[in-house]
């Protein structure tokens, strides 16, 4: 009786580490991690822009002293980015990504804007400091684009290790893992539909 007992336990143990990798743990942890780490470089990157906006106001300010509204504007979007603050434990909640990804957005819009009021002035745009804090600014959108595409990969790759079976069960029940927010277009519709070319 006794040893019929050691045997099933026995043979319990041999079951459950045979299955143990299977079950996903480690690879769901690794995936959480480089999800995480692929959103440092998003908000990374973010930052870099946020830093560089003060810079490019004063320095429009100082030729297109009466176009304050735009100014304003990109000053606005700015301040409403930097009191969002999302941490990768708020990539739980949908809501919280989608009002920082509008944030983001109307930033996006605002400085769009500001780069059209500089067409305007001949002057600003041939001045060295503007003209490197510009190039500085396409850096960084390209930037911000690569680390967007780079965390959207990894949180496919997250989504899918934790709703495929059998390392769902294990996200579930194991680890408490949820699915992740990922990017959208802020307009499909817009996207969606070809531009107009008239001549």
């Amino acid at each position: 009786m006794m040893r019929a007992r050691s045997q099933n336990i026995l043979a319990g143990l041999v079951l459950v580490l045979l299955l143990l990798p299977g079950c996903g743990y480690n690879d769901l942890q690794g995936l959480d991690e480089e999800t995480n780490a692929a959103w440092s470089e998003v908000l990374n990157q973010y930052q870099r822009r946020a830093d560089l906006i003060p810079n490019l106001v004063a320095t429009v300010k100082g030729y297109a002293a009466h176009e304050q509204e735009t100014l304003e504007g990109v000053t606005q979007a700015r301040s409403q980015v930097a009191g969002l603050k999302l941490t990768p434990e708020a990539l739980k909640d949908p809501s919280l990504f989608q009002k920082f990804q509008e944030a983001q957005q109307g930033l996006t819009s605002a400085l769009s804007r500001l780069m059209v009021v500089v067409e305007k002035y001949p002057d600003l745009k041939a001045n060295e400091n503007f003209r490197d804090l510009q190039s500085q600014l396409e850096g960084t959108e390209n930037r911000i684009t690569v680390a967007r595409k780079r965390y959207i990969d990894k949180v496919v790759e997250y989504n899918k290790g934790v709703r495929f079976f059998p390392t769902n069960l294990t996200a579930k029940y194991l680890l408490g893992l949820g699915v992740k927010p990922n990017f959208t277009v802020a307009d499909e519709k817009a996207v969606s539909t070809p531009p107009e070319v008239k001549f």
